[in-house]
């Protein structure tokens, strides 16, 4: 059992409020993730989660237990920060099992718990290595080797792979993926990248200014984002958006006059807004499509070719739209292009940028991580 509640969490420095009013619940076994820009405060949360900030109001709760004067080492948490923290003149073996000599445990013991543990990252051969002689990944491993020996209630991940390269990444997310399954444990972590967020998560939480945009699982925030922030930031490339009008609103959705002309009706809740009312539509860049008959039009700026996909960047407008097309498009920068989308793909958001709920609820929605290989390709049919 390894649950994780925040009650009204503050945090302040002098006159300037990081953290504003949080509430979130963890539940046993999870993987959430915080994410968010630079400055969103997602570190701040966890450095007091782990006890090494103070919340300037509110209450943390560990398996129902208050927290807040408890101090870090005796929360029953492990860290694994973004510098791998090694020490530089000891083994591999030495590094994994140093917080259980300083708490006395028998050599033997922590042997046993080493031992455990490279066999659950692959370190075996590497336990009479040290740092210097070990790859980024390698050492990253090492650390959250450190922190599986504690036998922790709840590990916490602060950017820990923000140092490694592309395919070192990729290959880190499988690896953290697989060790949450193995463990069944409670994890918790930060990152700034969304893709990360929406590889690894059972729960995603945005963050955005001290506070939290919205909460929910990955294919949630991707099909149903609550407002315009979480619509831009989930997705890769972002989303885009368009000035629309209301032409009509009704039972069955809001039909919106698109730049050029054109109008499509967007199953969305809207029978208060009158025609006439601005918003935004939101479309992604894999659900525009090609197509000479499309409703929208614009001049390609830049190709980026990819091998399988094309990344087109179309200016319409004051508007840069992105559009992904098939590697082999056959289109040049100047070319002039028309697009178009399926009405049941687009978002539609007000002027305070929240979203207007949709009528249709996507079946992949509720999905969590262990679902998503299943999920992943049924969202590309």
């Amino acid at each position: 059992m390894a649950t994780l509640e925040l009650k009204q969490i503050t945090k302040s420095f002098d006159d300037t409020h990081v953290i504003k009013g949080v509430d979130l619940e963890v539940n046993d076994r999870e993987f959430v993730v915080f994410v968010g820009p630079s400055g969103c405060g997602k570190s701040t949360l966890m450095r007091m989660i782990a006890g090494l900030e103070s919340a300037s109001s509110g209450d943390i709760l560990i398996d129902g237990q208050r927290m807040n004067e408890v101090g870090p080492a005796d929360r029953g948490l492990a860290m694994v920060f973004q510098s791998y923290a090694l020490y530089p003149h000891m083994t591999v073996e030495d590094n994994m099992g140093f917080s259980m000599r300083l708490a006395g445990v028998s050599k033997e013991k922590r042997r046993e718990k080493v031992l455990e543990a490279a066999k659950i990252l692959q370190l075996e051969p590497l336990l009479d290595r040290k740092p210097k002689a070990l790859s980024g990944g390698q050492r990253q491993r090492v650390a959250i080797g450190r922190a599986i020996v504690r036998n922790p209630s709840i590990f916490l991940f602060d950017e820990p792979l923000s140092n490694l390269d592309a395919a070192l990444r990729v290959q880190m997310r499988i690896e953290l993926a697989r060790l949450h399954e193995e463990l069944d444990a409670t994890m918790i972590y930060v990152t700034h990248d969304q893709i990360e967020a929406m590889t690894m998560a059972d729960k995603i939480v945005v963050l955005q200014g001290g506070e939290i945009e919205q909460v929910g699982s990955p294919m949630e925030l991707y099909h149903h984002p609550r407002n315009r922030f979480v619509a831009g930031f989930i997705g890769s490339p972002k989303m885009n958006f368009l000035p629309v009008e209301v032409v009509k609103a009704d039972a069955e959705g809001v039909s919106v006059k698109l730049p050029g002309g054109g109008t499509t009706k967007v199953p969305a809740q809207g029978t208060d807004l009158r025609p006439g009312t601005a918003l935004e539509l939101g479309i992604r860049p894999e659900h525009l499509e090609l197509d000479d008959r499309g409703p929208l039009e614009g001049d390609i700026q830049v190709l980026e070719r990819l091998g399988g996909q094309t990344s087109l960047y179309v200016q319409m407008g004051e508007a840069l739209i992105t559009l992904m097309a098939d590697g082999d498009v056959a289109h040049r920068v100047h070319d002039k292009v028309r697009f178009g989308f399926a009405p049941t793909r687009a978002h539609l958001f007000d002027a305070e940028g929240l979203a207007l709920p949709s009528l249709n609820q996507h079946p992949l929605a509720g999905l969590k991580r262990q679902d998503n290989r299943a999920a992943s390709d049924a969202v590309d049919q």
